[in-house]
Order: structure tokens, then C-alpha cells, then sequence
């Protein structure tokens, strides 16, 4: 039988993990792409960091192990998950297995709502940091591959889905969304070409609500959610939410 702390009794074990991303504004410093790591508390990789994860139950489908295992490694709880990619190469661990890896975002101020929440309820989540995508520590295992592929899988991603708007409010400036986008893309973006080529997609609609501050007045906009795209990445439709 398989079970949470055994796994497979026949040599192969199945182990799901998470690749949970968000953007992250520390003062004045410009956003960036930033993902928790857990530090392992036993062998192999005693000390090292690894993404959250946790072996298969035989009980629970695949989607539902991975948010169950973010949420007791993490504390943390997207309202969807999406999967990543199975990685399962014979000598990616000391014992053979096999990882289903999701992915998911989750806006900064929900990371710090949903902490703060368990903190309030006096859940303590231990041996967990955040980290920059783009300088991590050294990973176990194959974890860094893993988080290589899923920075490629989002940048590949903003070309055609609504995946910068993960990051983002209900609400938001075409500032806040071409920044957004600057930030998966890791380049700066032209911002009358870049207002152009979103007003061309029309899956924007403008609210009569503006931003005010030290400069002009900026409208905010929200999804067009009527209008669908080739495909919304991260973004999962309802049968791959968590919740």
C-alpha cells in the first residue's frame, strides 16, 4: 500500500511537488518573479532547499495531493493549480521516483493574506523562504531544472494567454499590466506599442474608476473574462481548480 511517508513498496515511488510563483515589490526595487523553497530536514539533501512537495497518497488524485502538500509544507492555497510536467529521470534521486510537478500564481498580497491567516490561527510554517527565480540557492535533487522550466513555461506563456494578469488585481492600470509583463519577460516594452497591441486583443474592458496620485489620473481596466484565448496557461479552467 502506498501512503504519505512510505511511498511505493515496489521501487518506484510517486512524489507530486510545486512550482508557486509570484511578484514581489520589496520598497522602491523594481518586481520580480520569487517562489518558496522548503529547506529539507533529512537525508538525502539534509540542509539543501527543494520545492514544496510530499509523496502520492493512494487515496487522492494528483491535483489534489499537490495542494494538499503545498498548503502543510507552505501554508500557502491558489485557487488553481495547473500541471507542470513529470519528471522521472533514473538517477534524478538515490531511489527511483517519480515527481508529477504543478504550477501555479498567486498575487502578493494573497501570499501575505493567507500567512497571516495561519498565523493567526497559530500555525507555524517552519523551514520555508522565499527566494528570487532568477538567484536561487543551490536545489536538491532536480529541483532547479524544475524551476527552470517553469520560468521558460511562463514566459512562453505571455505571448498568448492572460498569464501576467495572475499576478494582478481585479483591477489594474495598463502600467501595472505592461510591468507585470516586463517582469516574466525579463526586457522593458515600449508603452504606446505595448497599449496598441493590447487594445488589439480586446480582452480588456476599462472601468470608470481611475488611479490617483502625483501624476495624471490612470483609468484602471479589468479582464473581458467573455473573451477566450488559445489558451489561458496558468490561468487553469474549472476542472483543474483546487477549490
Amino acid at each position: 500500500m502506498v501512503t504519505r511517508s512510505e511511498g511505493s513498496e515496489d521501487g518506484i515511488r510517486v512524489a507530486v511537488s510545486t512550482v508557486i510563483l509570484t511578484m514581489r515589490r520589496d520598497g522602491g526595487a523594481a518586481p520580480r518573479i520569487a517562489l518558496p523553497l522548503v529547506r529539507r530536514t533529512r537525508a538525502p539533501h539534509a540542509g539543501d532547499w527543494a520545492l514544496p512537495g510530499g509523496w502520492l497518497d493512494v487515496r487522492e488524485g494528483l491535483a489534489a495531493a499537490a495542494a494538499r502538500t503545498l498548503a502543510e509544507t507552505t501554508g500557502l492555497a491558489p485557487s488553481y493549480l495547473e500541471q507542470l510536467y513529470a519528471f522521472g529521470a533514473v538517477d534524478r534521486s538515490p531511489s527511483r521516483v517519480i515527481s508529477v510537478v504543478y504550477w501555479a500564481l498567486l498575487r502578493e498580497d494573497l501570499v501575505d493574506q493567507q500567512l497571516a491567516e495561519r498565523r493567526a490561527a497559530g500555525v507555524e510554517i517552519e523551514n520555508v523562504e522565499w527566494f528570487d527565480a532568477s538567484d536561487l540557492p543551490a536545489l536538491a535533487f532536480d529541483h532547479a531544472r524544475i524551476v527552470e522550466y517553469a520560468a521558460w513555461r511562463l514566459r512562453n506563456k505571455a505571448g498568448y494567454s492572460r498569464v501576467a494578469q495572475g499576478f494582478l488585481p481585479p483591477e489594474f492600470t495598463l502600467a501595472d499590466l505592461r510591468e507585470a509583463y516586463e517582469t516574466i519577460l525579463g526586457r522593458k516594452l515600449d508603452p504606446a506599442n505595448f497599449r496598441r497591441q493590447v487594445d488589439a486583443t480586446r480582452t480588456l474592458i476599462p472601468t470608470n474608476a481611475f488611479r490617483t496620485g502625483s501624476h495624471r489620473p490612470a483609468r484602471l481596466y479589468r479582464d473581458a473574462t467573455d473573451v477566450e484565448l488559445a489558451d489561458r496557461g496558468p490561468l487553469a479552467p474549472d476542472e483543474t481548480r483546487t477549490s
